[in-house]
């Protein structure tokens, strides 16, 4: 029998009719008979998820076999659907539907596995995001490749891997929930991380909504803005200052403009304007 190939962007593994149509392709194995991959990115699986699939699979069966690979063993190692298996064992199920690949090599094994968790799984953004990063460091996938396969716009993925340089506390706060993606895309905004880390807490603590934190960000924008017009003052200028107004007895003032200065000296009335412009002229 001609086994099936993976293409380029690994689609066919996850459309249902690309597995459906060949018959031949589908087995039946004991859930004892299988295990899951140790090294599979998906740590973590939501235990109210789990039942609540572990009752659709009561109700309907497994709908969508597992993909699996034979091992040294004896025993079938999953490459795809680790959810379905963990909900089937919920479910009480001693057999599930499988399609068995031998041909993978342990690269494709953990990039379908990481693909499969991405299209499928409930992950949390930082989970996602860690996903896509793997996916384009280790499997040299572009941005455009992963978006092409997960169906989903490039912009999406490009935010999604913005979240990674996020603080950890910042971090930690959109994995527990307390905080959303589109807080943490108004908190990327803000430069100085102490306090955008601040404004987080604020916003997890239902303090701050997305707006809020917006304006906060082009106020702290704004700023910087302004910080940046402001030339250091030269150093000669104050000597400059200090020296005239010994000289003359009164207040004197270089004002710095963005094209000119000006040299501001003060007097009180004809008679020290006089003086002042003698003594100018002495020297």
């Amino acid at each position: 029998m001609a086994k099936k190939r993976i293409n380029s962007n690994f689609s066919s593994i996850f459309d249902d009719n690309s597995i459906m149509e060949d018959s031949e392709s589908l087995s039946t194995l004991r859930i004892t008979e299988i295990e899951p991959n140790k090294n599979q990115p998906r740590k973590n699986f939501d235990k109210e998820a789990l039942e609540q699939l572990a009752t659709s699979i009561r109700e309907n069966g497994v709908l969508q076999p597992l993909l699996v690979r034979p091992l040294a063993t004896g025993s079938y190692q999953i490459i795809a659907g680790e959810r379905r298996w963990r909900a089937s064992k919920i479910a009480g199920l001693t057999e599930v539907p499988v399609v068995i690949r031998d041909d993978l090599t342990e690269e494709q094994v953990m990039q379908i596995a990481l693909i499969e968790n991405l299209q499928r799984e409930n992950l949390n953004p930082i989970e996602e995001a860690m996903g896509y990063k793997e996916l384009i460091d280790n499997y040299k996938m572009t941005q455009d490749e992963l978006a092409k396969t997960l169906g989903k716009a490039r912009s999406s993925i490009a935010n999604s891997l913005g979240l990674l340089t996020l603080p950890k506390t910042v971090k930690d706060l959109l994995v527990d929930g307390a905080l959303s993606a589109g807080h943490c895309k108004a908190l990327k905004a803000i430069k100085d991380q102490a306090l955008m880390t601040e404004i987080a807490l604020r916003a997890a603590d239902g303090e701050l909504s997305v707006r809020s934190i917006e304006a906060i960000a082009k106020r702290e924008a704004k700023k910087n803005d302004e910080k940046d017009e402001i030339k250091p003052r030269i150093a000669y200028y104050t000597e400059v200052e200090l020296s005239l107004a010994e000289m003359l007895g009164t207040k004197v003032k270089i004002a710095e403009g963005k094209k000119t200065n000006t040299l501001q000296i003060s007097f009180d009335d004809k008679e020290q304007l006089e003086g002042i412009i003698k003594t100018l002229m002495k020297e």
